[in-house]
């Protein structure tokens, strides 16, 4: 019975230690407070001329809900443009964020952003 406790620890370390590895520096918890539901939402690196595909893909942010954005650790950028949109396409966006020392952004309904 030790033994099969033994490795059940080993594996759920390791479970854990690997998703830390696969992790990007960049990774962030975005809030949506700012009154109307987000439709799209569009990350790229700053100074980007394409905004790219849409990371919600067919998911709604919910005013009020909150979304785990986790990055590839191959992306090598500290510094990212971000822009949303709602579902009759307008759209705020931030530039020049330091993901790389933001764990959170709390997203305003006077366009401003919180950053932590």
């Amino acid at each position: 019975m030790k033994k099969l406790f033994g490795v059940c620890l080993a594996v759920l370390l390791l479970i854990g230690f690997s998703a830390s590895v696969f992790a990007g520096a960049q990774d962030f918890t975005m809030t949506n407070q700012t009154g109307v539901d987000i439709y799209h939402v569009f990350v790229t690196p700053h100074l980007e001329k394409n905004w790219g595909s849409d990371i919600l893909g067919k998911d709604v942010l919910m005013n009020g809900e909150s979304v785990d954005i986790v990055f590839s650790p191959g992306d090598k950028a500290a510094h990212w443009d971000l822009r949303v949109e709602d579902k009759d396409g307008n759209f705020l966006e931030w530039v020049n964020a330091n993901l790389k020392e933001i764990s959170a952004i709390t997203l305003k309904n006077n366009g401003v952003a919180e950053y932590r």
